[in-house]
């Protein structure tokens, strides 16, 4: 039976590596005219390439991103370019570049209290930035300064803030979403509390579970949306942008600067561009398909299949069963709050439970 079950996973992990080319009848234009949109990681890969859509869409934009290494394309020049398309479509956007280092918990709660300061209603809130594992299975893992190994913080718990702490914002919009980019690895990860930090001697395996751990997370905060009035009318879903060949392998070099073999033979054979890619993020924020069920959220159209859901590029996938594991999904949620100190914040009385 574990054989099958490992079976399955792994033909569930490897359906995300399907190279099909996407096209704009795949994922149409949206008038989002008016519409606020947090971005994180948009100033390269599959962010950046969603931030253009949306910009040309006609949306507000926040580029949420770090000051990055001088190989990357700087938020500043990001948002301007993002500025141009909105212009040349005849918008009249906004759109910004704001600091947050998802390695530093300080600058995402001082990120969070600037966008409340706004007092503005924040319709699509896309946690997007994210780093790969390192190159070595047995380098020591990177702590970040606030304590933990800088993969768990930058993909997991720097969200899981971030999100908890905008929610009144989100609460605010008619039909707010919240798009989380996990992985078609999470079916690859294992449920291990013991080192939900991916600590030493887990790195090998820390991507995977990590991003178990965000999609795990994804469906119990749906839950917990449906059993709260101020909160019933979020929806949030976990996206697989596919195979892609953007600057998160950068951080698989070694010290000489070559490439994984392995991934590299991958990324020149299968791998997708990151303007692909990022119709995932466009085609979750703005597919009525990936809205609200009026039959639980009581908003939305007929064909809105609601949040909690893992959605493998344009099309939606079966999750890992522990996601459907409401015990399951309650001990992550409780580490979380363990390590966040959540309670202490305040932020689960936010949800009412």
């Amino acid at each position: 039976m574990a054989l099958l079950t490992s079976l399955y996973n792994l033909i569930q992990a490897v359906r995300g590596t399907n190279p099909t080319f996407l096209t704009e009848q795949h994922v149409p234009s949206a008038n989002l005219k008016g519409k606020w949109i947090v971005i994180t990681g948009s100033n390269n890969g599959v962010g950046f390439e969603a931030a253009k859509s949306f910009a040309a869409w006609g949306a507000n934009l926040i580029l949420a991103c770090r000051e990055p290494p001088t190989w990357e394309l700087h938020p500043a020049a990001a948002a301007k370019e993002c500025k141009d398309l909105a212009e040349a479509q005849g918008h009249e956007s906004t759109v910004e570049w704001w600091e947050i280092d998802m390695a530093d918990l300080g600058s995402v709660e001082a990120f969070a209290r600037r966008w409340l300061d706004s007092d503005r209603a924040l319709d699509i809130l896309c946690n997007n930035a994210g780093i790969a594992a390192p190159a070595r299975p047995n380098e020591k893992p990177r702590l970040t300064k606030d304590g933990f190994q800088l993969l768990h913080q930058v993909n997991l718990l720097s969200h899981v803030l971030l999100t908890l702490r905008l929610l009144p914002s989100l609460a605010r919009a008619p039909q707010p979403r919240i798009i989380c980019t996990t992985s078609c690895v999470h079916h690859l990860g294992t449920l291990d509390l013991a080192h939900f930090d991916c600590g030493p001697g887990m790195v090998g395996s820390d991507y995977q579970n990590n991003k178990l751990y965000f999609q795990m997370w994804v469906a119990e905060l749906q839950s917990r949306f449906l059993k709260h009035p101020e909160y019933l009318h979020i929806t949030v879903n976990g996206i697989h942008p596919g195979f892609v060949a953007s600057g998160i392998w950068n951080m698989l070099k070694d010290d000489s600067g070559s490439a994984n073999p392995v991934i590299g033979f991958f990324l020149r054979r299968l791998a997708i561009t990151s303007q692909q890619g990022g119709f995932a993020i466009t085609n979750a924020a703005s597919n009525p398909v990936f809205g609200p069920d009026p039959r639980t959220q009581g908003i939305g159209e007929d064909v809105g299949r609601g949040g909690g859901k893992y959605i493998n590029r344009i099309w939606e996938a079966s999750a890992r069963a522990e996601c459907d594991d409401p015990e399951a999904r309650s001990r992550v949620w409780s580490k979380l709050n363990e390590e966040l100190h959540l309670e202490e914040k305040g932020l689960l009385n936010i949800l009412g439970l």
